[in-house]
């Protein structure tokens, strides 16, 4: 499958990319080039609509991997050029690549949400459609109207789109130490670590089931809380197949 990364030069994007390119032709549209070899590169940013359709042409889906001003779900900091910058890129940018997609016949793409879109002082998150979008930050707010972006393409465009609600991305080698020594934390909530290899899958699993059908938009929690402790990883698994399987490295290493 030829799949646009659009701001696949971000951090996400870079350390997904070396496990979808042994499935897929990968095209990255972003203001820096790709770290990795064997990748197309359009140069751009997602409001610029010559830009957005340069990297579309020949595409058959795109996952949208774009995180302006990431913030915790727990604060209120902002200033004016984070409102802006978050709200160019997160809602105006998303709007528009989608409009434009759909323009040129490629429905289907899968949504990097966050959890942010949460207010994280929470005990419990319970299925994807009961947990509030009441984030206090402003970047959970914009990912947040990112996803009812989504719903309206789906609903009125007949797109088909998935949105992965990501939780403490990190490469391997951050994974393992901080699952060795996990910080304290003393704001009132864990972060649940999410493994590249396992956000990869999410990822690849995503594209899959977004081939198929048509007019829907999913929001999926994705968090390495292999226990489900805190998250209620029914629908991942369901919809998905998916579940956290980096933990298996620390067994391991135990042996």
């Amino acid at each position: 499958m030829k799949v646009l990364l659009v701001g696949g030069s971000g951090r996400v994007g870079t350390f997904i990319t070396p496990y979808l390119k042994e499935r897929h032709a990968l095209r990255v549209l972003d203001l820096r080039p790709p770290q990795h070899e064997g990748v197309e590169y359009v140069e751009g940013s997602v409001t610029d609509e010559a830009a957005v359709r340069r990297a579309l042409e020949g595409m058959d889906s795109f996952i949208w991997l774009v995180m302006q001003v990431p913030q915790g779900g727990g604060v209120t900091d902002q200033d004016v050029p984070t409102i802006l910058k978050s709200y160019e890129v997160n809602t105006k940018g998303l709007h528009l690549f989608l409009w434009v997609a759909q323009g040129m016949g490629i429905t289907n793409g899968v949504y990097t949400s966050t959890m942010s879109v949460h207010y994280r002082l929470r005990e419990r998150y319970e299925s994807e459609e009961l947990v509030a979008l009441d984030t206090p930050s402003v970047y959970g707010l914009t990912k947040g109207l990112g996803e009812l972006i989504c719903e309206y393409f789906a609903r009125w465009f007949d797109m088909n789109l998935i949105g992965l609600r990501i939780n403490g991305p990190r490469e391997r080698e951050n994974w393992l130490r901080e699952r060795r020594a996990p910080p304290v934390y003393t704001n009132g909530y864990r972060l649940y670590l999410t493994d590249e290899e396992d956000l990869a899958d999410a990822y690849e699993r995503s594209l899959q089931i977004v081939q198929h059908g048509h007019g829907r938009f999913d929001a999926v929690y994705i968090a390495g809380d292999e226990h489900e402790e805190e998250h209620n990883l029914t629908k991942a698994k369901r919809l998905l197949g998916w579940e956290p399987r980096a933990q298996r490295l620390l067994t391991e290493d135990e042996g």
